[in-house]
């Protein structure tokens, strides 16, 4: 049974969510010639000073302000 993990950084919407797990179980279910029902797929979210780029928090490298 395949189980992915996707980490983002906080900030999409549920929507979004939605259409990521439903594209990345596709895309596993025919890379592996798996039924989609035995894919699974875990979202993990960070927030803006918890993720970095460049030995720098997200948030000062690309100017992010957190999510209201």
């Amino acid at each position: 049974m395949p189980f992915v993990q996707v980490t983002l950084v906080r900030g999409r919407s549920v929507e979004q969510k939605h259409v990521l797990i439903a594209a990345v179980s596709r895309a596993v279910a025919d890379s592996l010639d798996t039924p989609l029902e035995r894919v699974r797929v875990a979202i993990y979210e960070v927030g803006h000073d918890e993720w970095g780029i460049g030995g720098e928090p997200y948030s000062v490298a690309r100017g992010a302000q957190p999510p209201p």
